[in-house]
């Protein structure tokens, strides 16, 4: 009983970890203000922004579920040739995935700066985005593709903390990915669309990477400690 109690601990763990990955990742400007820019050149109502944002969202999402099938099966394999060995291995990789993310941001490279600054006037769409297409098929299509072209690379040393769980675990991170990001994505971009681009999301901008790879490394430490 006390074992299935630690096993489940353990598990909402990984899952909460997940999903805060995937929420924050969510907040990179790249994931929501080329929709609101986008939106305002093409004309489109809220509703359907935020309709191409879930639909973009959703290749980003299925591409990188697509990597953490590679890093499960990768994991399961390692897993059935090293036993006891692999929480060790999993952790290890983990934690020095976090550290990456720690370093960088303590180089200065944590934040994501894409030459958007936080200027929404439209004197400054218009010189930063002269390039989108008139035809909303091709405006969509290109949203689409770059944000599914650019996974949340984050996302998969959580996969890989999951591999105990089999199949089953993997369709439950996959869906703690779909929830986190889609959730993020839409949050993020209604609050800009109903003028709330104040908000300030630059703290999540600047310190993600310090953040992520907080929660890789305690991540990490958790299934060295505890595993099932």
């Amino acid at each position: 009983m006390v074992r299935r109690s630690m096993t489940q601990t353990y598990l909402l763990s990984i899952l909460g970890t997940g999903f805060a990955v995937a929420f924050l990742h969510s907040a990179i400007p790249t994931h929501w203000l080329p929709f609101v820019l986008a939106a305002r050149a093409q004309g489109w109502t809220r509703a359907r922004t935020l309709g191409v944002t879930a639909f973009a969202g959703a290749g980003h999402v299925a591409l990188t579920t697509l990597l953490g099938v590679v890093v499960v099966v990768a994991g399961v394999a390692v897993d059935q040739w090293t036993g006891i060995v692999f929480p060790w291995i999993a952790g290890g990789l983990l934690s020095a995935f976090g550290l990456f993310y720690i370093i960088r941001q303590i180089r200065g490279q944590g934040g994501h700066h894409h030459g958007h600054g936080h200027s929404h006037g439209h004197g400054d769409e218009q010189g930063n985005h002269g390039h989108i297409p008139r035809s909303d098929r091709a405006t969509v299509m290109g949203l689409f593709t770059m944000l599914t072209f650019s996974p949340c690379e984050g996302f998969l040393p959580v996969y890989l903390s999951g591999v105990k769980y089999g199949w089953g675990g993997f369709a439950l991170l996959s869906l703690i990915l779909g929830l986190g990001v889609l959730a993020g994505m839409l949050l993020f971009t209604w609050l800009t669309l109903v003028g709330s681009h104040r908000l300030k999301l630059v703290v999540l901008e600047e310190y993600e990477s310090g953040i992520v790879g907080v929660l890789l490394v305690a991540l990490g430490l958790l299934i060295v400690t505890y595993h099932p």
